[in-house]
């Protein structure tokens, strides 16, 4: 299988070339890029990987699937042209600026045949994972309320609008894995904090979700937190899960590792990081899962050759954008919204 890559920013050098390199079965055929720094860092990253000026010429060239990795306001018109073009394709979070927009793109692609999908890396973090698995074991009981944060001290990262401010960019990993989860949400309430009152694009967010299962998500992401909170703590009748610190697979892509060079060691988590169970003066460690991105493409492809579902449904997107959508109305205008 051929796969091209559209864009070859900090997404796509980091998060998505590193794991289409290293996917077995599969060649890394191709990336479009304009700009003559960007291609000099794909011929250093990658000599044998072509650069093409359009998503047209590399198809034209030979490709099976295509991955979009450019800032957010770019995002939409490469997506049809691909849908159009008849090449299954990956979109890059967040998938589309609204629930409306979201939706026209599904519809496009179920009206064209196209497989389309959209990469939650975060699905496979180690902590994630390990959440998952004990909820599922039922050794939490059951869940009253899930709370999920990620917090940086990041000032170049204040008012970047390539991936429409945090809310709709980090939030849309946080309410994705909360839909997962819980399942849909009936009642939002959001507050959101920017560095000036001109600024177009926050930098800070809380999200109070009343999922219809009952269970209350409290979800934070800010990139000017200097004293970070849990990862998550998950509270259930049987007692609560705790986690710090920020699954280690984003690292080891910053630092130029990828699941090829790194084996058995990718995903796993450096000095073994630990969560906590609790219950009243009971206290014990928890290790956590290993992290698994690679997973992501590895169902991709099985679904682009009809070997096996999409990993992430496009149709979950909307329903992330449609909670972002009541999240950014409920903060500006201060109010509850039901949806």
């Amino acid at each position: 299988m051929k796969i091209g890559l559209i864009g070859y920013g900090k997404g796509g050098r980091f998060f998505h070339a590193p794991l289409l390199a290293s996917l077995a079965g599969a060649t890394f055929a191709g990336v479009v890029t304009a700009s003559t720094e960007r291609r000099q860092q794909l011929h250093q990253d990658y000599p044998k990987v072509p650069a093409f000026d359009t998503l047209a010429d590399m198809v034209a060239a030979g490709v099976d699937a295509v991955v979009i990795s450019t800032p957010l306001a770019s995002r939409r018109s490469l997506i049809l042209e691909a849908i159009e073009l008849g090449v299954p394709v990956v979109s890059d979070k967040p998938f589309a600026p609204s629930a409306q927009d979201a939706q026209a793109l599904v519809d496009a692609a179920e009206s064209r045949g196209v497989l389309l999908g959209v990469y939650q890396n975060r699905r496979w973090d180690s902590d994630f994972l390990t959440v998952r698995k004990l909820i599922e074991q039922g050794v939490l009981g059951d869940i009253t309320r899930f709370e999920s944060r990620v917090e940086r001290y990041s000032p170049s990262s204040v008012g970047k609008e390539s991936g429409g401010g945090i809310l709709r960019d980090l939030g849309s990993h946080l309410v994705d894995q909360a839909l997962l989860l819980f399942g849909p949400v009936k009642r939002v309430y959001a507050e959101l904090e920017f560095a000036t009152p001109e600024q177009k694009v926050d930098h800070g967010f809380f999200v109070s979700l009343i999922h219809a299962s009952g269970v209350t998500s409290h979800l934070w992401g800010n990139c000017l937190q200097n004293a970070q909170g849990p990862r998550f703590r998950v509270n259930g009748a049987k007692g609560c899960y705790t986690v710090e610190g920020l699954d280690g697979q984003e690292a080891q892509a910053l630092a130029g590792l990828s699941p090829k060079s790194e084996g058995e060691r990718w995903g796993v988590e450096e000095h073994r990081r630990w969560g906590w169970f609790e219950q009243g003066e009971h206290r014990e460690r928890v290790p956590s899962e290993r992290g698994c991105w690679p997973q992501f493409y590895r169902q991709w492809q099985a679904a682009v050759m009809n070997q096996g579902p999409n990993p992430v449904d496009a149709r979950d997107a909307v329903a992330s954008a449609r909670v972002l959508d009541a999240a950014r109305t409920s903060a500006l205008e201060g109010r509850v919204i039901e949806i």
